[in-house]
C-alpha cells in the first residue's frame, strides 16, 4: 500500500501487541512492533520514512515522552497515541505536544486503520516534497561542483542526486584524476548524512602494519605503544560517509574484516571483544577492473559482489573535451585567489592546445596546469606551437569527438550510435571516413552486435 513506508508500532501488551500488528499488516502496510519505546526509537532517525503509533500507558519510557523524543529526533513524523485511560485533557495535551492524532480504547480496529493511512498518505507526501525541494537545491550545487555541460558529466551528475539519500554503498570506477573523491563528497553532502562526518582513508597509502588500527581502531595496550582507545575511521564516519580511495590496494586479509563490518555494520577493535554499533555509508574508489582482479584472485569475489550494487563511472577528460574550456577558466581564478596573482588571459591558440591534449592525469593534471600558467612555469597552455585552426577545424574536431564518445557508449553498433545522434545511416559512415574513426575498434571482442 505505501511502498517504503513504515509503521512502528510500541504497546508493552503482548496479546494486543500481536492483534493489532496482525490486523495493520492485513491492511497493507509494513510493521515493525516494539515492547518499549527506548527500543523503538533506536530505529528512528531524520527522515525516517514512517510513522509512529504508541500506547500512552507504558511500564517505563510513556507514550509522551516517546513523543517528545520523536518530535526532537524529526518534528514531521506523525505520532499516533492510544490509551485506555485518556480524557479530553489528555487529547488536548497530546495535541499541544504535537501528536498527528489521539485514539481512545476500546477502539474499531476500522479506527486505527483510518487514522494510519491518513498518517502515512501526509508522511509519503512530506517525504516527496522534501526530496524535491532537495533535488532543486543541490542542482546548483552539485554544478558548481562537478563542472561541465557535456552529456557524460551530466548523467553522473543525476546518478549522483538519485543515489545520494539512498543507503546503497557506491563503487566509483575512474582513471587517475578524474575526480573519484570529488564525486564521494558530493554523494555525501548532498545526503541526510550531510551533517555527519565524511572521512577519506587511501588504502595504497598505509602500511599494512597500521592499516587495521586505522579502519577500526584500538584499545590501549592492544600492541606496543597504543597507550590508549583510538576511534577508527569506520566508526568516526558513524552516521556519516567512509571513502576506501584505491580499494583495490587493500589487503587481502583485511577485506575479510572490512567485509563483515559491511555486512552487519558492526565493528571490534583491536583488543576488544565488544562489538561496537555503526551506521556509515561505503564509497569505495578504484582505478582497476575489480572483476578482473577477482577473476585473478588478487581482490575477494565476495567483497567485489558486496560492493558492487550501485556503479558510478567516470569519463576520463579525453571524453569529454567540451568541458575543458570551463574547467581551465574555473581552475585558473582559483590558482589566481591561491597565490594572489591576477589570472592570465587565455588566447584561442592556448585554448586549442588546451582541447588538443588528451590529459592522461584528467582534472587533476589540468589543474596543475592552470596553477602553472598562473605562476608563469612552463607546462601550462602554449599555443605557439600548435598549428591554426579554423573555425571549421575546431567544429570537426568536437564532432569526431561526440561521434567517439557515442560508438564506445553503444559498443560500436551503428544503428543505436545513428538514433542517438540523430543522424542517417548514410551521414555516420561518410563521417568515419572522414574523421578516419574505425568502427571495429568499439565493438566488443566478442559477439559483437553490428546491426
Amino acid at each position: 500500500m505505501f511502498d517504503g513506508l513504515q509503521i512502528i508500532f510500541i504497546e508493552d501488551d503482548r496479546a494486543v501487541r500481536t492483534s493489532v500488528t496482525e490486523t495493520l499488516e492485513l491492511a497493507g502496510f509494513d510493521v515493525v512492533s516494539f515492547e518499549a519505546g527506548e527500543r523503538a526509537l533506536e530505529h528512528i532517525e531524520p527522515g525516517f520514512a514512517g510513522i509512529v503509533i504508541s500506547d500512552v500507558r507504558l511500564t517505563n519510557m510513556d507514550g509522551f515522552a516517546v513523543l517528545r523524543a520523536v518530535n526532537a529526533i524529526d518534528a514531521t513524523i506523525p505520532v499516533i497515541l492510544v490509551t485506555g485511560h485518556g480524557d479530553v485533557s489528555m487529547a488536548v495535551e497530546a495535541m499541544r505536544d504535537g501528536a498527528y492524532d489521539f485514539i481512545e480504547k476500546p477502539f474499531a480496529m476500522e479506527r486505527l486503520v483510518e487514522v494510519a493511512t491518513r498518517a502515512m498518505e501526509k508522511r509519503g507526501l512530506r517525504l516527496e516534497v522534501d526530496a524535491l525541494r532537495r533535488q532543486v537545491r543541490n542542482k546548483a550545487g552539485i554544478e558548481a561542483t562537478l563542472l561541465g555541460d557535456s552529456p557524460a558529466i551530466k548523467e553522473v551528475r543525476r546518478q549522483i542526486l538519485n543515489l545520494a539519500d539512498t543507503s546503497a554503498d557506491v563503487l566509483v570506477y575512474g582513471e587517475t584524476g578524474t575526480g573519484k573523491e570529488v564525486v564521494a563528497r558530493c554523494l555525501h553532502e548532498h545526503s541526510k548524512r550531510s551533517k555527519a562526518n565524511f572521512v577519506a582513508i587511501n588504502c595504497g597509502g598505509l602500511p599494512e602494519n597500521l592499516f587495521e588500527s586505522e579502519i577500526f581502531g584500538h584499545e590501549p595496550g592492544a600492541f606496543t605503544n597504543a597507550s590508549k582507545r583510538r576511534i577508527g575511521k569506520i566508526e568516526h564516519a558513524n552516521g556519516g560517509t567512509l571513502l576506501l580511495d584505491e580499494i583495490e590496494s587493500m589487503p587481502m586479509g583485511l577485506q575479510v574484516k572490512l567485509l563483515r563490518a559491511l555486512q552487519e555494520r558492526k565493528i571490534e577493535r583491536l583488543g576488544s571483544n565488544e562489538q561496537v554499533p555503526v551506521d556509515f555509508r561505503i564509497v569505495a574508489a578504484t582505478k582497476c577492473d575489480l572483476a578482473e582482479l577477482s577473476a585473478q584472485q588478487k581482490f575477494r569475489s565476495d567483497l567485489y559482489y558486496r560492493l558492487n550494487v550501485a556503479v558510478l563511472e567516470l569519463p576520463p577528460l579525453r571524453e569529454r573535451r567540451e568541458d575543458i574550456p570551463v574547467l581551465f577558466e574555473h581552475f585558473l581564478l582559483q590558482a589566481a585567489m591561491r597565490y594572489a596573482r591576477d589570472a592570465p588571459a587565455v588566447d584561442a591558440s592556448q585554448m586549442r592546445s588546451l582541447m588538443a591534449s588528451d590529459w592522461p592525469g584528467n582534472v587533476r593534471e589540468l589543474r596543475n596546469a592552470a596553477d602553472r600558467f598562473v605562476l608563469g612555469l612552463p607546462g601550462g597552455p602554449s599555443g605557439a606551437a600548435a598549428a591554426p585552426m579554423t573555425l571549421a577545424s575546431q567544429m570537426d574536431m568536437i564532432e569526431k569527438t561526440l561521434i567517439e564518445q557515442a560508438l564506445k557508449q553503444h559498443s560500436g553498433r551503428p544503428q543505436v550510435v545513428c538514433d542517438a545522434l540523430g543522424i542517417g545511416k548514410k551521414t555516420l559512415y561518410d563521417k568515419l571516413n572522414k574523421h578516419g574513426i574505425a568502427i571495429d575498434a568499439f565493438r566488443p571482442a566478442v559477439g559483437g552486435d553490428a546491426q
